[in-house]
């Protein structure tokens, strides 16, 4: 790994270059992860033409998060007395001749950047303009690795939880009992908080667990994602508790079921980043639902849970290959409860077998 961070800090480093800047700061902590290995802590990235540098909080805690962090091979400089790992950075880049210095305005507060400015007189500052973000869309197979393994752990704690007795636990109990197996089965930690809907709360695309109890005949959908690596998938599953499901539930999950693979087959390199979700949106409107204020079905995957691109209406980018998305589209009946299928996927060529599913959990309407 030592290696691919070093390509994408030669990559950054060419960025930097052919917009006129000697040195990058990078102080965004998923951008430090990705340029380095470090886990998220407050280190800052100092790179310049030359060399790198890694400034740490000299006060880091024992490393008992359970995280499986890549061992950093770099420069490291530790920044006494709780001072701002950053504001040292910069001193460090004034000491080494830097001219102009790109920083990451979107991530520094107003004080900080001033803090940093005064700690390099001499240097013009210019803005990183999320070039970082923008190189981490396309993943390399390093990545895609870290993604499949926290798939895989995603998938054995939701088929666990499967098999057990459903019947009579809230929602807040299973979600906890999710984010547990994960862990247990290697997780740094669950990647955002689960959601565990059921009868009326069933199918939303956001909702947080309650003391709601499962009963017979409710809609259960699922929705959850494991880290590894500081990665994170994301996938959703509707199932149906005790007796066999309803006409209307099956017809719903039918419909849902057939608007995810038309979202799944939409993903082609070189394609508008909003077909995935207009091919989905045409099926469901075909059917008579139509959401008022509409969200994205789908989105990028990785370092955060929510990244680029967006796959919503209106985007005008393009997708490329090696780059891993969610698809997720759902229908919510108020007070009846509804259906929601999510899938991350990685874009691949025809050639290649077309997109690379991740998350393998069966999407049919199993009655539990």
């Amino acid at each position: 790994m030592a290696d691919a961070h070093a390509v994408r800090r030669e990559r950054l480093g060419e960025y930097c270059s052919a917009g006129g800047a000697d040195a990058a700061l990078v102080t965004k902590p998923a951008n430090v992860r990705y340029l380095t290995g470090c886990a998220p802590c407050g280190a800052t990235l100092l790179l310049t033409r030359e060399r790198a540098l890694l400034v740490l909080p000299a006060d880091l805690p024992p490393d008992d998060t359970g995280e499986h962090p890549y061992a950093v091979d770099l420069p490291q400089l530790a920044a006494p007395g709780g001072r701002d790992t950053a504001e040292l950075a910069a001193e460090a880049a004034a000491s080494y001749g830097v001219a102009d210095l790109a920083v990451e305005e979107h991530d520094l507060t107003v004080s900080r950047l001033r803090a940093v400015q005064a700690l390099a007189p001499g240097v013009r500052f210019g803005d990183l303009n999320r070039a970082v973000e923008q190189l981490r869309v396309v993943k390399d197979e390093h990545e895609v690795a870290d993604l499949r393994i926290a798939a895989e752990i995603g998938d054995q704690a939701l088929g666990e939880l499967l098999e057990s007795i459903l019947v009579g636990r809230t929602e807040r109990h299973l979600a906890m009992e999710l984010e547990r197996r994960m862990i247990d089965h290697g997780a740094d930690r669950a990647g955002f908080p689960v959601s565990v809907g059921t009868g009326s709360h069933s199918g939303r695309p956001v909702h947080r667990p309650t003391d709601r109890r499962v009963e017979e005949g409710d809609f259960l959908t699922v929705s959850l994602g494991a880290q590894y690596r500081g990665y994170t998938v994301c996938s959703a599953r509707t199932f149906v508790i005790g007796a066999a499901p309803a006409a209307w539930q099956v017809e719903l999950h039918r419909l849902v079921f057939e608007a995810q693979r038309a979202a799944r087959e939409a993903l082609v390199p070189g394609v508008l980043a909003a077909a995935p979700d207009l091919a989905a949106r045409e099926l469901l409107r075909a059917a008579g639902h139509v959401e008022q204020q509409p969200r994205p079905f789908g989105h990028g995957v990785g370092l955060e849970v929510r990244e680029a691109p967006q796959l919503g209406p209106g985007e005008m980018g393009k997708l490329d290959n090696r780059v891993p998305v969610t698809v997720g589209p759902g229908v919510h009946l108020p007070g009846r409860g509804g259906v929601r299928i999510e899938d991350t996927l990685v874009v691949r060529p025809a050639e290649a077998g077309g997109p690379e599913l991740l998350t393998i959990t069966t999407k049919e309407l199993l009655a539990l």
